[in-house]
């Protein structure tokens, strides 16, 4: 099997990559307002083009772990997982004409703003920090893969890869701010495509065309799209892949800070909801482009798994390994694999640093320094503060990132983390826009006890690993060697393999984790709200018993309930009217 080498012509690519980024952020920090105002370093002045914002949605979250992850998820375990993009096509007008309209009527730097108007300042400080813990724990993930993948083809350890990769983000998101973030996004979004479709071309040019990679995967039963099993202990079915997809998409395009930030820096509502849309088609070519990639790398080490042959240790690094094993040989060409894969990193990273800082700012910088100063913290003040706060960030990711390798795959363990708060999180905006009747007190319950389950079952343990496909080593230079090892480790085995008992819940699929955090979440939230109410135990307990009986705002709720509320609320005014004047007229 042939093997290259990154040389000279890749690294000088690599670099390039590096510099450009961080160019773009020296540029952004002297252009237009020089990044002086909160508003143009947090919110791009909502001066924003769709185009820029549809390519940043994409890459803020489908970026390097969808790169290696996705790609071994088809390598590993078959093409199920590409059943997910339904959801993304169910959600999509949900998030755009739900909750969408709701944040942009406020047009709120901090999401969580909003929910301090629907409930109360406790509220919006604990989903502040839910959010805070799942964008730094995800960070270090995001920042993991692609040192993993350096390692891989390089002499580079991954230590100094997570170093080098962390502190160029750092540096273009620290000065650039948000118009820095999604330029750079673009260009490392076309970044991200080419390392996909070069892997793609690669292997149809040493398979002879497309249809030879898909006879293999067929014969090897990598295709699968038939596992509709209500079993919820089964990994990937379609019902989990739609419903918990549909939850998992919401958290993040529905109602995440990331999110909502970018969609509100664009000049109005119908541009924001535009944006969204174009999201879809390019997330959805993404996905299948990379689920078919790991497809053509399973078709080159069909006879020689990587892993089971010894050359590495996971199979999150079997894309870059088959990078070098195939591009290596081109200068250059393995260089721009490996910058694509960076660039998905630094699209992310800069992405959670971004949304971090706004968050610090607006939900507890300036809360703090009221309390302590008794007044506002102006605009013109709270710049500085908050590039520092976005520097500190970005150290703190490339720790994090150290000890990002004990979580399992990258995939599966992004989804976790998103999962284990974000069905909770999007809980607690559900209830707040398609609800009257709930209450601070209640919704507030529901989150506690929402995350307590899901975290036990999101990293609680021991889970029993989930089982991959078949691999070959018949094609190996050195596979009698192999057979004789696995021979070895057979007679030396108990003759009777006892497998350990799992806990029923570690054994569920980590994608019904937001879907469970979600239902627990509204039941309790919801019920509690009611309960309390009843028994006078919420704050205010009289206004929930009528929804009527008090002053709605209105732009706090879903557009489709606010107008029918408001047309009651009119209608049950002009009653009363008409009673009144009925009662007078009579006497």
């Amino acid at each position: 099997m042939p093997v290259g080498t990154f040389d000279a012509w890749d690294t000088a690519v690599l670099i390039s990559i590096l510099v450009v980024s961080a160019l773009i952020g020296i540029y952004y920090r002297f252009a237009g307002g020089q990044q002086k105002t909160t508003q143009e370093y947090l919110m791009a002045d909502q001066s924003m083009t769709t185009f820029p914002v549809s390519f940043s949605l994409m890459a803020s979250f489908m970026s390097a772990i969808s790169l290696m992850g996705v790609s071994n998820e088809s390598y590993e375990f078959g093409t199920m997982f590409c059943v997910i993009n339904i959801s993304y096509i169910l959600s999509t007008p949900i998030a755009a004409n739900i909750f969408l309209p709701v944040f942009y009527r406020m047009r709120t730097t901090s999401v969580y703003e909003y929910l301090e108007r629907r409930f109360g300042q406790t509220t919006r400080l604990s989903a502040s920090l839910a959010f805070t813990v799942q964008m730094v724990l995800y960070m270090g993930i995001a920042l993991y893969a692609p040192a993993l993948a350096l390692e891989a083809v390089t002499n580079i350890p991954r230590s100094w890869a997570i170093v080098v990769i962390g502190l160029v983000c750092t540096f273009y998101s620290t000065l650039g701010g948000l118009k820095a973030v999604l330029i750079t996004d673009v260009f490392q979004s076309f970044l991200m495509f080419a390392a996909i479709f070069s892997v793609i071309a690669v292997s149809a040019i040493k398979a002879g065309g497309f249809a030879a990679i898909w006879e293999v995967a067929v014969e090897r039963g990598r295709i699968q799209f038939d596992e509709f099993s209500l079993d919820p202990t089964v990994r990937h079915t379609w019902w989990s892949l739609i419903i918990g997809g549909m939850v998992t998409y919401l958290s993040l395009y529905g109602v995440n800070q990331t999110q909502v930030q970018r969609l509100l820096s664009v000049h109005n509502l119908k541009s924001a909801q535009s944006a969204l849309w174009w999201n879809l088609p390019i997330l959805g070519m993404l996905s299948f482009s990379t689920i078919f990639s790991g497809l053509a790398i399973f078709y080159y080490y069909r006879d020689c798994d990587p892993v089971l042959e010894g050359r590495i240790e996971k199979r999150d690094q079997v894309m870059p390994l088959f990078a070098l094993d195939t591009m290596g040989q081109y200068p250059g060409l393995c260089g721009l694999f490996v910058s694509g894969i960076f660039s998905a990193s630094l699209s992310t990273i800069s992405s959670a640093v971004t949304s971090l800082s706004a968050v610090t700012l607006e939900d507890y910088l300036k809360p703090l320094y009221k309390a302590i100063f008794k007044r506002t913290l102006v605009d013109s003040k709270s710049t500085l503060p908050t590039k520092i706060v976005a520097c500190i960030f970005g150290l703190l990711c490339v720790g994090l990132a150290f000890v990002a390798g004990s979580m399992g795959g990258v995939l599966q363990a992004s989804l976790t983390i998103f999962g284990v708060v974000g069905g909770p999180l999007l809980a607690i905006f559900t209830l707040g826009v398609c609800t009257t009747r709930t209450n601070q007190r209640g919704v507030l319950l529901g989150f506690l006890v929402s995350l307590i389950i899901s975290f036990w079952m999101g990293f609680g343990g021991p889970k029993p690993k989930p089982i991959t496909m078949e691999f070959s080593t018949a094609g190996c230079e050195n596979a009698t060697a192999l057979l004789a090892h696995a021979i070895e480790l057979s007679a030396n085995s108990s003759p009777v393999v006892i497998e350990p008992h799992y806990f029923w819940l570690y054994r569920i699929s980590y994608l019904w984790l937001s879907v469970i955090g979600f239902i627990i979440a509204v039941a309790v939230g919801y019920g509690s709200s009611i309960v309390l109410v009843h028994f006078g135990w919420a704050e205010n307990a009289e206004i929930y018993v009528d929804k009527f009986q008090r002053e709605l705002d209105y732009d706090l709720f879903a557009p489709m309930l606010s107008r029918r509320w408001r047309r009651q609320a009119e209608q049950k005014k002009q009653t009363a009217e008409d009673e009144t004047l009925t009662k007078l007229t009579q006497q």
